[in-house]
């Protein structure tokens, strides 16, 4: 009978160990996501547009709309994926695909704050008011930067697109 206790408690010291080192890789959060990587080249571009250093904010967006990509294809059906490839493709001049991207994340989440802003500041750039203000509509009430950006935008007070 002690065999047998014995037998099972290593068997279980075993089993338990294995199953643990097996777990402990996929909560890493050493490892940052395509995603992830997308993000910190947007803040750069951003920091770089600012500074008045386009070509760097270019790349920056560039290398960020690669990854936002990839992320996209990994992992279909993010609306904040799609946010970020709005707005990298928007800044790279490319409004209708960047439209698109918006249009796809909002058919997720119709209220997602980022979209309807940056879809709205699209479509102040491409001088559709009436639909730049509808986004500002949904984002009234939220309390939100996003809502005081897009209507900074829409009065022409700040040009951020």
């Amino acid at each position: 009978m002690k065999k047998i206790i014995l037998t099972l408690s290593i068997a279980f010291f075993i089993t338990t160990n294995v199953f643990a080192a097996g777990s402990s890789s996929s909560g890493s959060s050493s490892t940052k996501t395509n995603y992830d990587k997308a993000v910190v080249h947007i803040k750069s571009a951003k920091k770089y547009e600012k500074k008045g250093k386009l070509e760097k904010a270019q790349k920056s967006y560039a290398k960020a709309q690669k990854l936002l990509i990839k992320s996209n294809e990994k992992k279909p059906g993010k609306a904040d994926t799609l946010n970020y490839l709005g707005f990298t493709t928007r800044k790279l001049g490319d409004f209708e695909n960047g439209e698109k991207y918006y249009l796809q994340g909002l058919a997720i989440d119709p209220k997602h704050k980022g979209i309807n802003e940056y879809l709205g500041e699209l479509y102040v750039a491409t001088n559709r008011h009436n639909l730049a203000v509808e986004r500002l509509g949904v984002l009234e009430g939220c309390n939100c930067e996003e809502y005081d950006q897009l209507k900074a935008v829409i009065a022409g007070e700040k040009s951020k697109y």
